[in-house]
């Protein structure tokens, strides 16, 4: 594998499997008293975003400080970027501070490949445009497996806004390399142009998909990066494409429902849902810290 983490096609499913099970070795340290390691004591990761994250951020941040890393936080906001400084020249500052890797997130899709060919750290990309999010289709791909163990030929439905969603991209990369059956369910103006040429099927009917699945993953319409109409109103998208509690009667006993986060709560997703036993909403947030610590363990500690 290559020294960085930009997309989920890098990954191999040796590498793939490599990352999940390194991660289930660490997440045994998060439930010490201590929950540091030395391994990466002397290494610099640079968390450089160009856009507003919660969780990402604190995660990446989380995992470099459990493997005892010196962390820098960079924010777009009140730097040099502000004032016009361009990302090549923001790059040669952290390669001059002596970054060992960079978490990049950033709203130009493909601004992580542009970074690598300035830098000689590891780059890890944390979101890029509407590209890709490759360590949350891995954090994902870990919760799924906790829960149910091997993914071979398992049924995933990923439902909502997958136009916008990055990480609707990396999951269904990550899931067919691991062996899952993917199906992306949603209205047509919300599926991107190229998406027949993506390992996955594509169904408009959500109920019809539900009986057979055993992950179902919500998307958050991201109003945010839109520009046009693309449903008539947030009701009649929430009656067509929202898992409420009668939808989520017509799952499996033993499916699952997953959400990158965050939620349009009462929108795509039921309150009750979200918070019911079946939901691993909560644990895809703990489990992202394992994962990442995974990711820049491999990258910066051993070969992956």
């Amino acid at each position: 594998m290559n020294k960085h983490l930009i997309s989920a096609a890098d990954l191999s499913k040796d590498d793939a499997l490599l990352i999940l099970d390194t991660a289930e070795e660490l997440a045994r340290v998060s439930e010490r008293s201590i929950k540091k390691l030395p391994t990466l004591r002397g290494r610099t990761v640079v968390n450089l975003f160009f856009e507003d994250s919660t969780r990402t951020r604190i995660s990446f941040e989380a995992a470099a400080k459990r493997l005892s890393a010196d962390v820098i936080n960079f924010s777009a906001k009140g730097s040099s970027v502000s004032k016009g400084e361009s990302l090549k020249d923001t790059a040669l500052t952290l390669e001059a501070m002596g970054a060992d890797a960079v978490v990049m997130r950033h709203g130009a899709s493909g601004a992580p490949y542009r970074l690598a060919t300035w830098i000689k750290g590891s780059i890890v990309n944390a979101g890029d445009g509407t590209h890709e999010h490759p360590t949350q289709a891995l954090l994902d791909a870990f919760s799924m497996r906790r829960r149910l163990g091997n993914l071979e030929g398992r049924k995933v439905t990923i439902v909502g806004d997958v136009l916008h969603s990055r990480v609707a991209r990396s999951n269904v990369l990550l899931l067919a390399t691991l062996g899952a059956d993917v199906t992306l369910v949603a209205p047509p103006t919300l599926l991107p142009v190229s998406v027949d040429t993506w390992p996955c099927s594509v169904s408009y009917d959500l109920d019809s998909v539900l009986p057979k699945s055993d992950v179902v993953m919500m998307l958050r319409v991201q109003k945010e990066r839109m520009n046009a109409a693309y449903f008539p109103s947030e009701r009649e998208y929430s009656r067509r494409y929202g898992l409420d509690r009668d939808r989520f009667a017509r799952m499996p006993d033993d499916a699952i429902v997953m959400h990158p986060g965050p939620m349009n709560r009462g929108m795509e997703i039921a309150a009750e849902v979200a918070d019911s036993s079946r939901s691993t909403i909560v644990e895809q947030v703990a489990n992202g810290v394992t994962i990442r610590m995974a990711v820049l363990y491999l990258l910066l500690g051993g070969e992956i």
